[in-house]
């Protein structure tokens, strides 16, 4: 890149936004799969002008461009790969509207989720998308990447909650797709193709969200199995029952021990499993949702079952979960981390072959994650200063695709494609699918500059 297009840039958003710095393009270079990929430069957004003029310059130079939020990902999709500009969309951070009348919020894509989620909760309202990463991970990036998490079971995933947006192209033309209305099929929708698009098709500069009323009350159940085919048994009778809960996560016996060691909770390291319940809903049949929940897992072997209704007590339940990204991250020096969906019903056939791969390959192998929708995230532990442990761990992981799509699942729930699993989308969609969408790239994208190198 050479010194007049840094200068062009520098003047698009302001020497404070702009940096070629060896400091900078390194804080900009890597996310949460540890990977590492440094910028030529790396340049901050405060408004959608700024992103076209951006944009515009780089397509008429072919400069590469990789749009980024808070870079939570697990697939590498802010990675920029090839150089180029890292545009960083944090700084577009305002909520712009709450509107109560017609249930519709509309945010920049730099708001961080769990910042709307307190914003829209003070007025009585809910948005629901919940991934793990909602203290930091950002709406943009959430849509970008169709992000998931427990809720997901039923309230379903980001894209189930964007009206409209707004969109930087790959040729620095901005559009408007959707409104802010649920019903709306005037041509192609858009919308939905965006989420999910992993900032390959076009820059997002705007997100109207549809949100729903706060719901009165919560309840949360936490039952301990002896063995993964009992819990597992209990997702599907649970689902069964015809009553949805709010959210259904699973927790394995590798999973429980690295949390009891690493917190000392008080967890029963014997156990095989763990799922936790939790429902949601009007105060006056939480306590009758509450009993069924109990009685399913009682009766489907339950060793112990415990149940809270207050936050605090609530909150003390769920702890074990949210310990288990860092716990299980202490168990070796680098992990796998995969996100794989099945079936619900097929999730005993999942993790036992998953534990027979574990064995073969003699790796350390946790499974948790969101049972109530088949998504269970695989983590693959090694250390890659012993010698052939990182390829079995590689090996491993691809596995674990194989049997995901031998049993009708997909190879990523929630985390996207990104670089990491470039090798297997042909295997899910097929080659006419995949040529499809390498088709759409280039309508929306001409030179190929945004993001280049992800999910093709």
């Amino acid at each position: 890149m050479d010194s007049k297009l840094k200068h062009s840039l520098r003047s698009i958003v302001g020497r404070e936004n702009f940096s070629e710095g060896e400091a900078e393009r390194f804080c900009y270079s890597y996310d949460a799969t540890r990977l590492q990929y440094e910028p030529e430069v790396v340049v901050l957004a405060e408004n959608a002008q700024q992103v076209a003029e951006i944009v515009k310059l780089a397509n008429e130079h072919r400069i590469p461009v990789f749009p980024r939020g808070a870079g939570s990902g697990f697939t590498g999709g802010s990675l920029p790969t090839k150089g180029g500009i890292a545009l960083c969309l944090t700084k577009m951070n305002r909520i712009k509207s709450i509107d109560v009348a017609n249930l519709v919020a509309t945010v920049e894509p730099g708001v961080v989720n769990a910042d709307l989620r307190k914003a829209v909760e003070s007025k009585g309202l809910y948005y629901p998308p919940d991934p793990a990463s909602l203290e930091f991970s950002t709406i943009g990036g959430n849509v970008a990447e169709c992000a998931g998490g427990p809720t997901c079971v039923k309230y379903g995933v980001t894209r189930s909650y964007v009206l409209g947006l707004e969109v930087v192209l790959g040729t620095g033309e901005t559009i408007r797709a959707g409104a802010t209305l649920v019903k709306n099929v005037a041509g192609y929708d858009l919308v939905r193709l965006m989420c999910g698009s992993e900032g390959t098709l076009g820059i997002i500069t705007e997100i109207n969200l549809r949100l729903v009323p706060l719901p009165e009350g919560k309840t949360t159940i936490m039952a301990v199995f002896s063995s993964v085919a009992e819990a597992a048994g209990t997702v599907a009778s649970i689902i069964e029952s015809r009553m949805l809960p709010a959210a259904l996560e699973f927790m394995d016996a590798t999973c429980i021990r690295t949390v009891e060691q690493y917190k000392q909770m008080g967890l029963p390291t014997h156990a095989g499993a763990i799922l936790i319940v939790e429902a949601d809903g009007p105060i006056r049949v939480l306590a009758d949702q509450r009993r069924r929940v109990e009685s399913i897992c009682k009766e489907c072997g339950a060793i112990s079952v415990e149940s809270a209704d207050e936050d605090d007590a609530r909150e003390e339940l769920w702890q074990a979960r949210r310990a288990l990204s860092p716990a299980v991250s202490s168990l070796a020096p680098r992990k796998v981390n995969e996100d794989v969906a099945v079936p619900p019903s097929r999730i005993p056939d999942l993790l036992g072959r998953i534990g027979e791969v574990a064995s073969e390959m003699d790796l350390v192998i946790a499974n948790f994650g969101h049972a109530g929708d088949g998504n269970i995230h695989v983590n693959i532990l090694y250390d890659p200063e012993v010698d052939g442990m990182q390829e079995r761990a590689e090996e491993a992981a691809r596995r674990v695709f194989e049997i995901a799509l031998e049993l009708e699942g997909t190879i990523t729930g929630e985390h996207g494609v990104g670089i990491t699993k470039l090798d297997f989308l042909e295997k899910q969609i097929g080659r006419t699918q995949l040529e499809l969408m390498r088709g759409v790239k280039r309508v929306f994208d001409p030179n190929n500059i945004l993001n280049p190198g992800k999910i093709f």
